[in-house]
């Protein structure tokens, strides 16, 4: 049975992919403002998240936002699958603005290893294309439950002559030995982990398990780290990629400090662009000891 779904997934992928960029989009935000209208889990949990970490709002326009944020998680999924089948080179091209280049550029010209962390922020299928194109990292990422899609990922994201590593401990390894040779790695730094692998810091005021993998891979100057994001421009049209240097707090040999500097540096971020985060992730399905959960 979950061959068979993870074909029809595929398939579908597929045939999505043969649309053109606008229609797709189009077809996506349809899809994203369903699920703010019909009854569904993420909906449920873009809810609870809004109610949690922006509780100054007033409730209509945090409804509001949340319209605003499924549109854009249904816009995601479409660009996504287009980026997953298109050549890099035709997906890159959708990239209209890149703000801070030379700070990717001189931190590759160092020769020290290289961490790009980015965040479920904007449309990060699109950007792994364009870091790709600049070097030949080892994307990070934690494999769906569909073999089928997971070979059709790991496919299309090491088009550009890349490498990809799955969340598992050989996954692991295999970064880590990545950066300390002087390669150059892109990791995802706001799925929660594993209780042993994180740490309770502040993200939008509350506590929130973060992983203590990217600090531990820059402690003390090991690496260099730059923070990568690409966001959906205004008016749909492509895709602005931003390249900041991670802060010198991200850096500590304090490790509360340094997980502590990633979270406040990707809230930032998001609420740069709310609307365009993947609220619908359980960013806070773990709680601290006596607390309640959410979902």
């Amino acid at each position: 049975m979950k061959r068979l779904k993870g074909a029809i997934t595929v398939g579908f992928l597929k045939l999505f992919a043969l649309l053109p960029f606008g229609v797709a989009q189009r077809l996506g935000a349809a899809v994203g403002w369903l699920m703010w209208k019909l009854p569904n889990r993420s909906r449920d949990v873009v809810r609870i998240n809004f109610a949690h970490c922006l509780p100054e709002l007033p409730p209509a326009e945090r409804e509001r936002l949340v319209g605003e944020t499924l549109v854009n998680i249904g816009r995601s999924f479409a660009e996504s699958a287009c980026a997953w089948m298109w050549s890099p080179q035709k997906t890159v091209a959708l990239i209209k603005e890149v703000e801070g280049e030379q700070l990717l550029d001189e931190a590759l010209a160092e020769g020290k290893g290289l961490v790009g962390i980015t965040s479920h922020l904007g449309n990060w299928e699109v950007l792994n294309h364009w870091y790709c194109l600049k070097c030949s990292p080892i994307i990070f990422y934690r494999p769906p439950k569909q073999k089928a899609v997971d070979e059709l990922l790991q496919k299309q994201r090491t088009q550009l002559g890349n490498k990809v590593a799955a969340s598992t401990r050989e996954g692991i390894i295999s970064v880590m030995r990545e950066v300390r040779r002087g390669g150059a790695v892109g990791i995802p730094a706001d799925p929660e982990p594993a209780l042993k692998s994180g740490l309770f810091v502040p993200f939008f005021g509350i506590q929130a398990l973060t992983s203590k993998f990217v600090p531990g891979l820059l402690k003390g100057g090991a690496a260099n780290g730059v923070f990568l994001h690409c966001v959906r421009l205004p008016d749909h049209s492509g895709f602005k990629v931003i390249v900041e240097r991670a802060p010198a707090a991200l850096y500590s040999e304090d490790e509360t400090e340094a997980v502590a500097a990633m979270s406040a540096c990707i809230e930032s971020y998001v609420r740069r662009w709310p609307s365009q985060y993947m609220w619908s992730m359980k960013r806070f399905k773990k709680r601290p000891a006596g607390e309640k959960k959410w979902y």
